[in-house]
């Protein structure tokens, strides 16, 4: 209907919709309802009990959703926020909604640069990752890789998983080896 200055129809009365639609309004009345016992807060009824637990000590630095007034009583603190990842995290929760894509969005951008810098981190230990082997390449070509996925449905985007996997790798190491380079020169 498009928009006109009219005042709109006014709405059927609940007797006239009950009239033309058979069945209308069936649970309104809730001695009518099937689930109705079964709505009705009655704990002792049930045995069932529950008490809002003690709260764990905030320390600060929790991210919270915008769509709530408060943290649950029991939360996480394994993994703190730390690095160039903490902020865009922190964006994420004091800016955005958890229902819209930007969100989400930028949690993955902040993982995506948290594995960043854990792969920098790396590079700085005795041990570094080793991509051939961490990153499932030599396992693509020593059990099979290619038998494994015939007759499976994600077959088509498997000529992506090197470029994915590889690509980042690859960009960084010419990344380092200019880098050598143009110290080298000076």
């Amino acid at each position: 209907m498009p928009y006109t200055a009219d005042k709109p129809p006014v709405a059927e009365t609940p007797d006239q919709l009950r009239a033309r639609i058979p069945g209308w309004g069936a649970d309104l009345d809730p001695a009518d309802r099937p689930s109705f016992p079964r709505e009705v807060f009655d704990p002792a009824g049930t045995g069932a009990h529950w008490d809002f637990p003690e709260r764990q000590p905030d320390t600060g630095g929790r991210e919270m959703s915008i769509e709530h007034g408060m943290l649950p009583p029991v939360f996480g603190t394994a993994q703190p926020l730390r690095g160039l990842a903490a902020p865009i995290r922190r964006y994420a929760y004091a800016r955005h909604s958890e229902g819209k894509a930007a969100h989400w969005l930028l949690l993955i951008a902040a993982d995506r640069v948290d594995v960043a810098e854990h792969v920098v981190r790396s590079f700085a230990t005795l041990r570094p990752d080793n991509p051939v082997t961490q990153t499932g390449i030599k396992g693509e070509l020593t059990h099979g890789g290619l038998r494994s996925r015939r007759g499976r449905v994600d077959v088509r985007h498997q000529v992506l998983d090197p470029v994915v996997n590889g690509a980042p790798w690859a960009l960084g190491t010419y990344g380092a080896w200019r880098a050598v380079r143009a110290l080298r020169r000076r």
